[in-house]
């Protein structure tokens, strides 16, 4: 595995660049290391040298993760995965932060199921900027009605918006740019958002620009990953 430190170190690095040719506060864009298939020894010894928030996309690796690294009292896990109903209980009582809410219906499980005991439970919608049939998340026309809806359940506290955009697209900052725009859209609708997660490794730097205030980051700093097949789709 390599050198996780100087990973880290180098894509900490990429960040305040980004953010300087942009114009923006160094503290403005957060890392999230993405840690889906790499084992939990991987995520200590990343959480060794100072990350804190670690990104999952599969529950049951998710659940396995929470329990072998219970030590680590202040780690924060967020579910960045599409997540199907029959799986929502798990990430209410385990994730800090959920980024694919995509359907009012999960969004309500969610709530549900979140403990009272627990703090609110940090989520953001998935908006589809690319409109690709493969890609999860509502269209930008649902977007507003759906983030609206979400942020009037209880036991959730909407931060933002997330996406996936089309790798190696063209109109990559235009795609990074509708979110931004959607968010700028909802705020002045008076809902307090703070958070865009858009970004990864290859296109940091695009989603920095246009905005990005937390990036999404596996490959640059774990390296190349382990192929796990996912889960069947449940119809609901």
């Amino acid at each position: 595995m390599a050198d996780l430190d100087k990973s880290r170190q180098a894509v900490l690095a990429r960040i305040a660049v980004a953010l300087s040719a942009a114009g923006r506060q160094p503290d403005a864009c957060q890392l999230l290391a993405v840690s889906k298939t790499f084992p939990a020894e991987a995520v200590r010894q990343c959480y060794a040298t100072g990350q804190r928030a670690f990104g999952e996309n599969y529950v049951q690796e998710l659940q396995e993760k929470v329990v072998a690294l219970a030590d680590l009292a202040d780690i924060e896990w967020h579910f960045i995965g599409p997540l199907q109903s029959n799986k929502s209980r798990t990430v209410a009582e385990l994730a800090h932060w959920v980024h694919g809410i995509d359907r009012l219906k999960i969004a309500e499980r969610l709530s549900a199921q979140r403990p009272a005991n627990l703090p609110l439970l940090n989520v953001c919608v998935q908006v589809n900027v690319s409109g690709e049939a493969s890609k999860s998340g509502c269209t930008p026309a649902e977007a507003v009605a759906l983030a609206q809806a979400v942020a009037g359940l209880p036991r959730l506290r909407l931060r933002g918006l997330m996406c996936l955009p089309e790798p190696g697209a063209v109109d990559l900052a235009a795609q990074f740019a509708l979110l931004r725009s959607l968010s700028d859209t909802l705020r002045s609708t008076g809902l307090a958002l703070d958070t865009l997660s858009m970004g990864m490794s290859a296109d940091l730097e695009t989603a920095i620009a246009q905005g990005s205030t937390l990036v999404r980051v596996g490959t640059a700093l774990f390296g190349a990953r382990h192929t796990v097949a996912a889960p069947a789709p449940v119809k609901e």
